[in-house]
């Protein structure tokens, strides 16, 4: 007998990956969107024609809808929390762009609903799934590095850049609303690097943030968070909108040994005392097949009423780190986390 799919409402079009969610959503053979709700109307209304389903201009109403299954969340951070309670107390399934919420005491209220109703709950952390996480993760796990004594990921972009085809820059102007998106390039873009390091290195003891405002937003655009861990070692957090030609980089240095990625083509180098034959020179790595996307482990967890453990625990991790980072950088001070 064939499974009936997943019936999917997306909430909001406002993030820009909020296209991606739904291209998903139209092309997994085991779900189809049915509805969209958006709280700006003509961009609900435009996204309900391109994607063939209904426009709904209450989210309540949406909600009690009993041929909705599931919803896709991609509003502003500042709405996660009352629109995924929302959603989980009317028993809907629930998928969410990064990060679950502005605050540990929001993503706890979220995790609270969540259990209570016995929705499945997937955040999207895309880079987990990267075949080059699989690859370091290997190499940590086989102890060829050693003791981590530090990991530094850098992800920019240029987003606040002015072109010819873009004179403000190609990320939607919302994105610097402060009230709407709770920052700017760190809780963004900076939310990947936050969390493959603290994949890496483990929850710190403290966070030390700055951010730099190159092209004058209300929000930063420029950002560096430094990890402090109690045996010494140090995670660096790198970030921005204003970076024209900057790869994504990840280095990871030991006592015994190094591994780099990007530099800038997406190539591992690795050199380790541990290795036979890399202890003097730099050899190359190759990459690792990646795992199903985020939205497809979603799904699987809905069908077989299983639960994403680690997911929800890296998506809280980094909402706290990301509420340390932005007091940090505003206060001028250290956020200790233990």
């Amino acid at each position: 007998m064939q499974q009936a799919k997943i019936r999917v409402a997306i909430l909001s079009f406002w993030h820009v990956h909020a296209q991606d969610y739904a291209q998903q959503a139209a092309e997994h053979p085991d779900t189809e969107i049915v509805a969209i709700w958006d709280d700006v109307p003509e961009r609900g209304r435009l996204a309900s024609q391109q994607w063939g389903c209904t426009y709904e201009e209450s989210l309540s109403t949406l909600l009690a809808r009993q041929d909705i299954d599931a919803v896709v969340v991609s509003t502003p951070t500042s709405q996660h929390r009352d629109v995924i309670t929302a959603a989980a107390r009317a028993g809907k399934h629930v998928f969410t762009e990064k990060v679950l919420a502005s605050t540990q005491n929001e993503a706890n209220e979220i995790l609270a609903a969540i259990a209570k109703s016995g929705v499945k709950l997937t955040i999207s952390l895309p880079r987990l799934n990267n075949g080059s996480t699989q690859v370091i993760q290997k190499i940590l796990a086989d102890g060829q590095l050693g003791d981590l004594t530090q990991v530094r990921c850098r992800l920019s972009h240029s987003g606040a850049l002015s072109s010819v085809e873009s004179p403000s820059g190609w990320l939607p102007e919302r994105f610097y609303n402060l009230e709407q998106s709770a920052g700017g390039a760190m809780i963004d873009l900076g939310c990947h690097p936050m969390y493959l390091t603290r994949l890496f290195l483990g929850m710190p003891q403290s966070v030390t943030a700055r951010y730099g405002y190159v092209t004058g937003r209300e929000v930063e655009d420029n950002a560096v968070a430094v990890l402090s861990y109690p045996n010494g070692a140090l995670g660096i957090v790198e970030t921005g909108f204003a970076s024209r030609c900057s790869p994504f980089t990840i280095e990871l240095h030991g006592t015994e040994g190094s591994l780099l990625y990007g530099m800038p083509e997406g190539e591992f180098r690795l050199r380790s005392s541990r290795v036979p034959g890399a202890g003097d020179q730099w050899i190359s790595i190759d990459d690792q097949p990646a795992l199903p996307s985020s939205f497809h482990q979603w799904v699987g967890h809905i069908q077989n009423g299983t639960t994403a453990t680690a997911n929800i625990q890296i998506a809280l991790d980094l909402t706290l780190l990301m509420e340390a980072a932005n007091r940090s950088a505003h206060s001028g001070q250290t956020i200790t986390l233990l």
